[in-house]
């Protein structure tokens, strides 16, 4: 049994009492990361009393070593840490905030090859991975798996942490296909700030508390936004799409579906530099209304692309059409009904992630 005295303040909480301190205490969490994330979710987990009872533990996995760069936001670690192994560093850090927590170190990397036998015997995972590609990754596996993930992600001023349920709505529901690599910016090239890793983090760990107790209501089917620079939060609904194709196997390449420009494709710059010239074509969005109100290139028109069969026959056949979408999978869709109708239209290789990378900061990403 966990200790009361140490667990008084969390005990205290309206529906909080000993079978949900005793939930905790005997969860097995895997972790992927112990950088800018998982220095704010692990040792949050540790004060919950997350594995510090019979059968319980906290997996971290990172096959990562401490950068002097790291630690302007991965508190885990100190100078004393620099060229340590993460998970050793990390591990020690949080066997000194409650020693009868049982923490497991996986010092490698969460990949196609490892993910599944990682999760085995693991009741949740929790990524807080820096990028797409092991982003997708951990929602198959844990769809494979059987298990809710818990993810979160952080850029410059940025960040947002979601829910994938087992059997509900998951992270390839909310963003199919990974962007193209290209026009991704990462923390190494576009920074962050440590206190997004806080709040980011934060509201991670306490949706591992919320799955595991039951106390609250989980992000399923929700994603919440911040925005450090404003300090504002949004939250965003999506569904899970019934078309798509379910999860059966890890695939070779995660994020598989980053587009290539071709002719039928303009860059960001080039439909820029369109749309400098007396007569620029029609930018047409065939995202959903949440994702125009969100971030959207001025003057476009929105048609979601569900909605674009009853639409189609309105637009002008006087015009070139520019499609576009998030990352540009959607509105390769659409072009070919655009075609298909007869009219002139092209569409944004990379979407308006990689628009607002190579031409305008200013928009939102998300």
């Amino acid at each position: 049994m966990l200790d009361p005295a140490r667990y008084a303040r969390q005990l205290a909480l309206p529906g909080f009492g000993p079978a949900e301190l005793a939930a905790l205490g005997s969860a097995r969490v895997l972790v992927i990361g112990a950088g800018g994330l998982g220095s704010v979710v692990l040792p949050q987990l540790v004060g919950s009393g997350v594995g510090a009872g019979p059968g319980g533990c906290i997996g971290i996995v990172d096959d990562d070593v401490v950068e002097r760069s790291n630690l302007h936001r991965q508190t885990l670690h100190g100078e004393g840490d620099l060229g340590r192994r993460k998970v050793d560093s990390a591990a020690e850090r949080l066997a000194a905030l409650n020693e009868v927590t049982t923490i497991v170190r996986h010092p490698e990397r969460f990949s196609r090859e490892t993910a599944l036998a990682l999760l085995e015997g693991y009741d949740l995972l929790v990524d807080g991975s820096d990028g797409f590609a092991t982003r997708y990754l951990a929602a198959d596996a844990a769809v494979l798996a059987g298990v809710p993930l818990v993810w979160g992600a952080v850029l410059q001023y940025d960040g947002q942490v979601g829910v994938s349920p087992v059997g509900g709505p998951g992270y390839r529901d909310l963003f199919p296909v990974a962007p193209d690599p290209a026009s991704v910016l990462d923390c190494a090239s576009g920074g962050v700030l440590p206190s997004v890793c806080g709040v980011i983090g934060s509201i991670m760990a306490a949706q591992v508390v919320t799955l595991l107790t039951g106390i609250g209501e989980s992000l399923i089917g929700r994603v919440t936004t911040y925005d450090a620079r404003s300090g504002r939060f949004r939250e965003l609904a999506y569904r899970h799409d019934p078309s798509a194709a379910p999860v059966t196997a890890l695939p070779d390449d995660p994020g598989s579906g980053a587009a290539v420009a071709t002719r039928d494709e303009l860059t960001a710059p080039q439909l820029a530099a369109l749309l400098g010239e007396t007569a620029p074509p029609l930018l047409l969005d065939v995202r959903e209304p949440w994702e125009h109100e969100l971030a959207a290139i001025t003057g476009s028109q929105l048609l979601p692309l569900g909605r674009l069969a009853d639409g189609i026959d309105a637009l002008p056949h006087d015009r070139r059409i520019v499609a576009y979408c998030h990352h540009g999978i959607r509105s390769r869709h659409a072009l070919d009904a655009l075609q298909a109708a007869g009219l002139d239209a092209q569409h944004l290789v990379g979407g308006i992630d990689a628009w607002s990378v190579q031409v305008d900061p200013s928009i939102a990403r998300y």
